[in-house]
C-alpha cells in the first residue's frame, strides 16, 4: 500500500475524516449545519467565513485559543515542536518560566490541538500545523489590529517597501555584510535576531537606556511613537533594526526580537490548566438546605404577592414597553424590598408565564390564567417552576437602570433585556458550584477566573495586551478592557440564585443540584419537606391583629387578605382588622354572620370582643348608604344622615343637591364619590341600576391566554444526533456526486462537461442510458432542473423507468425519488474505481 498524501487544504483534511469527526465538528460549530452544506468543499468554505471563525474562537477556553494565537505568529505551516516552543520558551529566559509550568503546558497542549483541529480551525499533521487563514488574519499582529500576544509584525513584514540604501545602513550598523540584494539583507537580519548568541552580544553592546526602552515594548503592545528627533536610545535601536518604522512617527519591535527578549515565548503568562476555585466556607450540607428552603418559600410569597397586588389590574405599560421608574418603586414599596430585587421578581413571574400583558386598549400588566394554576400547584412544583423559567430566561433584570447603546434608560419588563448568553452562564455557574463537595461555598473571584478561562473572548473583546510606553518618553496605544457581560451575568446569577433557593449561604443546595441533573420532579420532592405546612388558623387577639404563626393555606390567606391589612411580615404574619378592611369584607359579598363565623371557625383563640363590635359596627352602616349613576346619586331612608353630608365642608366638591328627601345627585362619577365618601367616614355601598348592592370581588382580571416570553437563542441550537447523522450522509454523498469520476463518451464529448457544469446528453441519449443503468444496477450522474428553476447534479442509482419519470436512489438525499425525464439535462457514467 502507498503512503498517504498529506492534505494541501482544509477540504481534503476534512474528506480525510470519519463520520464520527465530521459529526463532532457540526456539534462544535452548528452554525455550518443552516443550511446543510452541499458537500465537504461547501462545508470547508463555510467554516473558513470570518463571522463562522469568530463565534468558533469566542467558545475557545483560554489554552485553546492561546494555542491557536501562537499559531497566528508561527510560521505557516508550523512543526509541533515550534508551536511547543512558542508556548514554553526555549528555556534560556531569566527564571519566570518554571519546569512544572512547562510540563503542564506539554501535557495540555495535545488536547488543546485536538479541540482545534475538531472545529476545523487548525488541519494538517503535526509536521505541517496550518491555523485557518480566517483566524490568522483575526489573530496576527497588524498596526489596525495588535496580536492578543503583544508581538509585532516580522522583520519581513515591517521592512516591506523599505529603500535598499536603508536596508544597507542596518546591516552596517549591525555588522553584518553588505548586500543589494533586498531579500537577502532581510534573510540576514531574521538570521541575526533569532541567533541567540550573535543577538545577546548584539544587546551587550547596547546603551542601558536602550534596553529600558525593549523591556518596555517587549510584551507589547510593540508600537510606539517617536519625535522627528528621536533620543539617542532610541536611535540606537533604529540604526539597527530594533526599532523598525511603520510610518513617519511609529516604530515597531519586529517579532523576531520581541522572541529573543521573551526567550521565545507568544505568551507572557501560559494558562494551560483552568483556575482552581477556591472555597469561602465549608457549611452543613443540610444547613445549606435549610436556608435555601427558607429562602425559596420566601420567593414563593413574594411572588404570590406580586400577582395578589397585580390581581386587579396591575400598572399600565410605557409606550415603549415596560415599567415606569414610577411603577417599579410602587411595586418595590408595596413588596417591601429594593427596586433592583423588585425588578428580579417582576422578571421573574413574567418569564415563567405568570404575569403578561392584558392586551387592551389601555395596556396594562395583570395575572395570565396560568398563574391560578400555579397557585393551585403544591409549593414545591411552585417552586420548581420558577427554578426552571429562571435558568431558561435569556432576560437579565440586572440591566434596569442601565441605558442602552442609545443612552435610553432600560426598564423592568422593557424590550432591551435579553441577552442570549444568560442561560448559558447561569447554568455554567451552577454547574461549577456542583462540582465542588456539598456545602462548599466558592469565591466569587476565583468563580470569575474560572469563567474567564473557559471562554476568554464572549462579551467583549480578546484581551488586550498592557500598555506600555513609547520609545522616547511619548504615550503609546492601549487600555485596560472594562467589565464583560459574562462577568456581569455571573454576579447576578449569584445573587439572583440565592434570592430564589437556588443556594443557600452561598452553597448549591441539594434540591437545586437534583434539578440540575434530574429534573423537576426529582427537585420537588428532595424540597418539599423542608417547607414549612400551610396552616389552617391564626391567633386573634384584643388589639384588633391577628398573627398567622406560619404559612396560611390558601383559602385562608386569601379570605383573611381581604378581611384585614398585613401590618408585618417575618417568621409569623401580623394582619390587622380596621373599618375599611371589614367594609372590605362587606364589598366583596361577606355578610357580618359570615364574617363572625369565620373568624370562630379558623381562631384557635377566643374572637376577641372588640373585633365583634368593629365587625358588627361596620356591617350596621354598610349599605346604608347608596351610590349609583345619574351621572351619581346618594341615596339613604334616614334624612339626618342626607343632612350631614349637605352640611359637611368636605363635600363642597362633590356638588350634590337634593333630588328628595332621601336622595342626593352629585356631579361626580360614582367611583369617586364613593371614595369621597368613605374618606369623610361614611360606610356608602355602590348599587347597580336595578337597586341591588353591588359586590365588587378582588382579582377579577385576567389576561387573555399567554404563552411565556421564548427565551432568545444564543446561535443556532446544537444539533441532536439523528440530525448530525442525517446531515453528514447528506455531506458525504453530495461530495461523492461533486468528486466522483465520470466517464468520456466519444459521440457527446460535453457530456461530462466542465467541474461544476451539468452534463449534457439528447433526450434519447438520457432514456437509453437511465434504463440500461436500472438493467444492470449502475449509478449514473445527472443533471437535474427542478419546478423553480435550481440547477443541481446528482449521483443516483435508478430502479424504474416508465411513464416519462425514473425512480431511483438518490445517493445526494439519502433516499428515493422520482425524476421527470425531462427535467434532466444530461447523464453519464461513473468511471469504475481501480
Amino acid at each position: 500500500m502507498g503512503t498517504t498524501t498529506p492534505p494541501r487544504t482544509l477540504a481534503e483534511a476534512l474528506r480525510a475524516r470519519g463520520d464520527d469527526s465530521l459529526a463532532g465538528l457540526l456539534r462544535a460549530r452548528p452554525d455550518l449545519l443552516n443550511p446543510v452544506p452541499n458537500d465537504i468543499t461547501q462545508l470547508a468554505t463555510r467554516a473558513g467565513t470570518r463571522a463562522s471563525v469568530v463565534r468558533a474562537l469566542e467558545h475557545l477556553n483560554r489554552f485553546a485559543l492561546q494555542t491557536a494565537e501562537a499559531l497566528a505568529v508561527a510560521p505557516d505551516p508550523a512543526p509541533y515542536d515550534t508551536l511547543l516552543s512558542l508556548l514554553t520558551g526555549d528555556g534560556l529566559d531569566d527564571g519566570e518560566q518554571h519546569d512544572d509550568a512547562g510540563a503542564a503546558i506539554t501535557a495540555a497542549l495535545p488536547g488543546a490541538l485536538a479541540t482545534l483541529r475538531e472545529q476545523a480551525l487548525v488541519w494538517g499533521e503535526d509536521d505541517r500545523l496550518r491555523l485557518v487563514r480566517t483566524a490568522r488574519e483575526l489573530l496576527a499582529p497588524s498596526p489596525q489590529h495588535p496580536s492578543p500576544t503583544g508581538l509585532g509584525p516580522t522583520v519581513a513584514e515591517a521592512t516591506a517597501g523599505m529603500s535598499p540604501g536603508r536596508l544597507q545602513e542596518i546591516l552596517t550598523a549591525t555588522g553584518l555584510p553588505a548586500t543589494h540584494d533586498p531579500v537577502s539583507a532581510v534573510a540576514s537580519l531574521s538570521a541575526l535576531f533569532t541567533d541567540r548568541t550573535r543577538m545577546a552580544e548584539l544587546l551587550d553592546s547596547a546603551p542601558v537606556e536602550a534596553l529600558s526602552v525593549l523591556d518596555r515594548l517587549v510584551w507589547g503592545p510593540p508600537y510606539g511613537e517617536v519625535t522627528p528627533n528621536p533620543t539617542p536610545p532610541v536611535k540606537w535601536l533604529r540604526d539597527r533594526g530594533l526599532l523598525l518604522p511603520v510610518s513617519t512617527r511609529t516604530v515597531v519591535l519586529p517579532r523576531e526580537a520581541a522572541l529573543h527578549l521573551r526567550a521565545g515565548r507568544a505568551h507572557r503568562v501560559p494558562e494551560p490548566v483552568p483556575p482552581a476555585l477556591a472555597a469561602v466556607a465549608e457549611r452543613d450540607p443540610q444547613a445549606v438546605d435549610r436556608a435555601a428552603a427558607g429562602q425559596a418559600f420566601t420567593a414563593l410569597a413574594t411572588v404570590e404577592e406580586l400577582l395578589k397586588l397585580w390581581n386587579g389590574g396591575g400598572p399600565t405599560i410605557l409606550r415603549a414597553g415596560g415599567l415606569s421608574v414610577r411603577e417599579l418603586k410602587r411595586t418595590a414599596t408595596a413588596l417591601d424590598v429594593p427596586e433592583p430585587i423588585a425588578a428580579f421578581w417582576v422578571e421573574l413571574a413574567y418569564g415563567a408565564g405568570l404575569l403578561a400583558s392584558d392586551g387592551e386598549t389601555d395596556e396594562r400588566y395583570a395575572p395570565t390564567p396560568a398563574s391560578d394554576e400555579w397557585l393551585d400547584l403544591p409549593a414545591a412544583d411552585r417552586w420548581t417552576h420558577l427554578a426552571t423559567a429562571w435558568l431558561a430566561a435569556t432576560r437579565t433584570p440586572g440591566l434596569v437602570g442601565g441605558q442602552d447603546a442609545k443612552g435610553r434608560a432600560l426598564s423592568a419588563l422593557g424590550p432591551e433585556l435579553d441577552r442570549s448568553a444568560a442561560p448559558d452562564v447561569r447554568r455554567r455557574v451552577l454547574a461549577l458550584f456542583a462540582g465542588l463537595p456539598p456545602g462548599t461555598a466558592p469565591d466569587p473571584e476565583t468563580l470569575l477566573r474560572r469563567l474567564r478561562w473557559e471562554r476568554p473572548l464572549r462579551g467583549g473583546a480578546a484581551p488586550a495586551a498592557p500598555a506600555a510606553p513609547s520609545p522616547g518618553g511619548t504615550t503609546s496605544g492601549g487600555g485596560a478592557e472594562g467589565t464583560d457581560l459574562r462577568s456581569r451575568l455571573a454576579l447576578w446569577t449569584l445573587n439572583e440564585a440565592e434570592l430564589l433557593g437556588i443556594t443557600g449561604r452561598g452553597a448549591l443546595s441539594s434540591q437545586a443540584r437534583a434539578l440540575l441533573e434530574e429534573g423537576e420532579k426529582a427537585a420537588a420532592v428532595r424540597l418539599a419537606p423542608l417547607l414549612p405546612e400551610p396552616l389552617d388558623h391564626v391567633l386573634l387577639q384584643a388589639d384588633l391583629t391577628a398573627v398567622a404563626p406560619g404559612p396560611l393555606e390558601r383559602p385562608l390567606a386569601d379570605m383573611l387578605s381581604v378581611l384585614a391589612d398585613v401590618e408585618s411580615k417575618g417568621g409569623a404574619t401580623v394582619y390587622r382588622f380596621t373599618p375599611g378592611s371589614v367594609r372590605r369584607a362587606l364589598d366583596a359579598g361577606q355578610a357580618a354572620t359570615d364574617l363572625h363565623a369565620f373568624l370562630a371557625a379558623h381562631s384557635r383563640t377566643p374572637v376577641p370582643q372588640p373585633l365583634s363590635y368593629l365587625i358588627d359596627d361596620v356591617a350596621r352602616r354598610h349599605g346604608h348608604l347608596r351610590i349609583g349613576a345619574a351621572s351619581a346619586y346618594v341615596r339613604c331612608d334616614d334624612e339626618a344622615v342626607l343632612n350631614e353630608i349637605l352640611a359637611d365642608r368636605r363635600s363642597t366638591g362633590l356638588r350634590l343637591r337634593r333630588l328628595a328627601p332621601t336622595v342626593l345627585a352629585s356631579q361626580a362619577d360614582p367611583g369617586p364619590l364613593l371614595e369621597a365618601l368613605r374618606d369623610m367616614g361614611y360606610a356608602p355601598a355602590a348599587e347597580s341600576a336595578d337597586g341591588d348592592v353591588l359586590i365588587t370581588r378582588a382579582g377579577a382580571r385576567r389576561t387573555p391566554p399567554r404563552t411565556p416570553p421564548v427565551p432568545v437563542p444564543e446561535g443556532p441550537p446544537v444539533p441532536d444526533d439523528t440530525l448530525l447523522g442525517a446531515a453528514v450522509r447528506a455531506i458525504r454523498a453530495g461530495d461523492t456526486a461533486a468528486t466522483v469520476a465520470r466517464k468520456e463518451t466519444p459521440d457527446s464529448p460535453s457530456s461530462p462537461g466542465p467541474s461544476g457544469a451539468l452534463p449534457r446528453t439528447t433526450p434519447a441519449e438520457t432514456l437509453a442510458t437511465v434504463q440500461a443503468a436500472a438493467m444492470t444496477g449502475a449509478t449514473v450522474w445527472i443533471g437535474y432542473v427542478n419546478a423553480d428553476g435550481a440547477a443541481s447534479q446528482r449521483v443516483i442509482a435508478p430502479v424504474r423507468v416508465e411513464g416519462g419519470f425514473v425512480t431511483a436512489y438518490d445517493h445526494t438525499a439519502d433516499e428515493i425519488r422520482t425524476y421527470p425525464l425531462h427535467r434532466i439535462t444530461g447523464v453519464a457514467e461513473l468511471a469504475e474505481e481501480a
